[in-house]
């Protein structure tokens, strides 16, 4: 059965991103034990020198993730301190982000797909529809932040395959 087409049900990507983010941490966090390597180890890697670490590429995905729904609506959305240095902060993140998504409601959402809002980007401000954000903005960063995320254990070793980055078996 589907749920039909709106803003708000094409906005569960980014739920159900980071839900999977989740698992892949879990799977991470998991290895690291099993070969005693130190968590940190894992936590501040990086792909390249000039990319974040596993941990600011969760805390961008989850940034993107709770102001989504504030930028659709035209509320402002709240600000984190990125603070984590663990994976027990980085689930308490997630938790977060996804709590403040859960926060909105269809009627809160649908029906803004054409509303314009300006958001700021590094020093320029980009114009955006709530439909644009949605699907040209947002779902594409976050899915670039959690595939990091599971492309940085991978390249540490941890055992992740394809049905882990969608959650794992269901």
């Amino acid at each position: 059965m589907t749920q039909g087409l709106s803003l708000y049900n094409a906005m569960s990507a980014i739920d159900t991103a980071l839900g999977n983010l989740h698992h892949v941490l879990k799977k991470g966090e998991a290895d690291a034990k099993a070969r005693g390597i130190d968590p940190s180890v894992f936590l501040n890697a990086r792909l390249a020198p000039d990319m974040f670490t596993l941990i600011s590429q969760v805390q961008v995905a989850a940034s993107l993730a709770k102001a989504c729904p504030h930028r659709i609506v035209g509320s402002e959305p709240p600000v984190y301190e990125d603070t984590e240095t663990s994976f027990d902060d980085l689930y308490a993140l997630i938790t977060k982000a996804r709590g403040e998504l859960a926060k909105f409601s269809p009627d809160d959402i649908n029906g803004k797909e054409l509303r314009e809002f300006s958001v700021k980007l590094g020093p320029n401000m980009r114009d955006f529809t709530g439909i644009a954000y949605l699907s040209g903005f947002i779902v594409p960063n976050v899915y670039f932040h959690t595939t990091t995320v599971y492309n940085i254990l991978r390249h540490n070793g941890v055992k992740l395959g394809k049905l882990d980055f969608f959650g794992g078996p269901k």
